[in-house]
């Protein structure tokens, strides 16, 4: 397999996936979860209905409650919004409790949020139900709404598991269970390892091939770090990290974003942070050149620095679902400045294509595939209340960071492809 073979082939892919995860219409789609547990259906209803005497067993809700001037129940969870305070949300719930046949239900619909807009919430109605069963209750947990993209259906999937689970384990022991199996270090280890092994074949299945996917998961987690460094700087007081065999990886921070600034800052950092190393790499390229280390450093430190300066100058693409999208639509508050500022980074970006000896074929071939991205409709959830806004300063900040990240991880590919090529 040629290396450009390689390359669409991995390409399409990703292209693949991340429509699947972010754009397929899905529709609408009803997940259900069963569990039977050895308990009587009064005491458990009690901890299972969204507003029971015994709901504050889950230790992702603080406080739940009848709220008669809103109309429904309203639950205080442990997951604070922009400003820090809890989420707060209050659902509208229809009961349907048969005391002879021992079954309780529930459904229940959002009404209001303090941390997303209501539209949010237009689509999605939760079931939850408890019924005597041999020896013990049989509980349901059901969620409806409509999807676009895989991303959030397998997240609430995931979210009805963990909170019956846990809710298992309160029941047995008093204790619920705590966090995930994904968010779990030694399986974010075994999927950068797993991550690795499938990237491999793209690059041969040889000891150099094994080198520049190892190389690759490498970046990847750097660039990571980057943003989650950011999300850090700016007070997120739990960040983790997310890896995703063949999209690379995903930074999660503890809270929604407060300002644009915020969001422009952490999304350019993922690049920023990795734009140190590239003269730190280009020092140990020439230093070994130069016979103050070792020469076994010179060609790793150029393809480490290809590989650097490719993934973050791709992430730098001015689209929707990529880090330099979501920079420059921050930075700039109008369609017309947008575009222009996406029409600079497209051109900045082939100028290194052509700089480094691509045809013209693959440069418009890139460009069509970089266009169809961009028409890719990923939608995203609106928050309650608009974010605090950029002023000027931060504007040029913003600008100028990404003008820099884009210049020098250019500057690191062409370095580079002159040493390795030329």
């Amino acid at each position: 397999m040629t290396p450009t073979v390689s390359a669409v082939l991995l390409l399409t892919i990703n292209l693949g996936l991340l429509w699947l995860l972010m754009a397929a219409p899905v529709g609408r789609r009803t997940i259900t979860l069963q569990r039977t547990l050895e308990i009587a259906p009064e005491r458990l209803w009690h901890a299972f209905h969204p507003g029971g005497e015994e709901a504050s067993w889950n230790p992702s809700i603080l406080s739940s409650g009848t709220v008669k001037n809103r109309g429904g129940i309203e639950i205080a969870y442990s997951h604070p919004d922009r400003h820090g305070a809890p989420i707060r949300r209050v659902f509208k719930v229809e009961e349907n409790v048969d005391s002879t046949q021992r079954s309780y239900e529930s459904r229940a619909r959002v009404v209001d949020d303090t941390a997303l807009d209501i539209s949010f919430w237009r689509n999605f109605e939760e079931y939850r139900a408890v019924s005597a069963a041999p020896g013990g209750s049989t509980i349901t947990l059901a969620q409806t709404d409509d999807y676009r993209g895989l991303a959030v259906y397998l997240f609430r999937y995931f979210m009805i598991r963990r909170e019956l689970s846990s809710l298992t384990a309160w029941l047995r022991n008093g204790r619920p269970k705590t966090g995930g199996i994904i968010e779990h270090p030694v399986v974010q280890i075994v999927l950068a390892l797993l991550s690795t092994l499938l990237l491999w074949p793209f690059f041969g299945l040889t000891a150099a091939g094994l080198t520049i996917s190892i190389i690759l998961t490498l970046v990847i987690v750097l660039h990571e770090l980057g943003h989650m460094a950011a999300y850090r700087a700016f007070g997120h007081e739990r960040v983790r990290m997310i890896f995703v065999p063949f999209l690379g990886g995903i930074a999660i921070g503890g809270r929604p974003y407060n300002s644009r600034f915020e969001v422009a800052t952490c999304a350019l950092m993922g690049a920023g942070m990795s734009a140190f190393l590239v003269p730190v790499v280009i020092s140990v390229h020439d230093l070994s050149t130069a016979h103050l280390l070792s020469s076994s450093l010179r060609e790793p430190a150029l393809v480490f620095l290809l590989i650097l300066g490719a993934f973050n100058l791709l992430n730098l693409l001015p689209m929707t679902q990529f880090d330099g999208g979501r920079v420059l639509r921050q930075i700039f508050p109008t369609r017309s400045l947008l575009v222009t500022g996406s029409f600079g980074i497209t051109l900045l970006m082939l100028w290194v294509g052509y700089r480094i000896g691509l045809s013209s074929t693959a440069l418009i071939a890139a460009l069509a595939v970089f266009t169809l991205m961009s028409l890719m409709g990923i939608s995203s959830a609106k928050p309650r209340e608009s974010l605090d806004p950029m002023h000027p300063g931060e504007r040029l900040m913003a600008g100028l960071g990404l003008y820099a990240a884009v210049a020098i991880h250019s500057y690191g590919i062409v370095y580079a492809c002159d040493r390795l090529f030329g």
